[in-house]
């Protein structure tokens, strides 16, 4: 668990995780010793994995997303996974239980990209893809 104040230090950081140590300090109202130690704290424990970027896609000339299941054919569970590993239109990629054995984000720039990209899978695995037409909620933490 974490308290007040590192809750209130990751959802700054959420929002702006470049920040500097001294205006994060005093939004916060600690010393930058103690939100250094906090932050230190945060990231030994796991709770801040990294300081990162968010691009957006779109900017990059990426249109479209697809969400694609996926069922492995009998045997193939590994290899599908190694195969959307490798296949960099894949940008994020979950192991579910349920039907599918995989259920995967896919970034184009046009619907033309999407087939010869299932081609590499459909040999190996069932799929079923929908293409995102918005995402009213995009990737968020949970409640801290």
């Amino acid at each position: 668990m974490i308290d007040d104040i590192d809750r209130r230090i990751v959802d700054i950081l959420v929002d702006d995780a470049r920040i500097s140590l001294k205006d994060l300090a005093a939004r916060v109202q600690l010393s930058a010793p103690s939100v250094s130690d906090r932050l230190r704290r945060l990231e030994d424990r796991g709770v801040i994995r990294a300081f990162t970027v968010d691009i957006d896609p779109r900017a990059l000339g990426y249109m479209l997303q697809a969400i694609v299941r996926i069922r492995p054919l009998p045997g193939q569970l590994h290899v599908v996974e190694k195969l959307i590993q490798d296949i960099p239109a894949f940008t994020e990629c979950d192991k579910v239980t349920g039907d599918d054995c995989f259920i995967a984000r896919l970034h184009l720039r046009t619907i033309d990209e999407l087939d010869p990209i299932l081609e590499r899978i459909v040999e190996k695995a069932e799929t079923n893809t929908a293409i995102v037409k918005m995402q009213p909620i995009r990737r968020r933490l949970p409640p801290l």
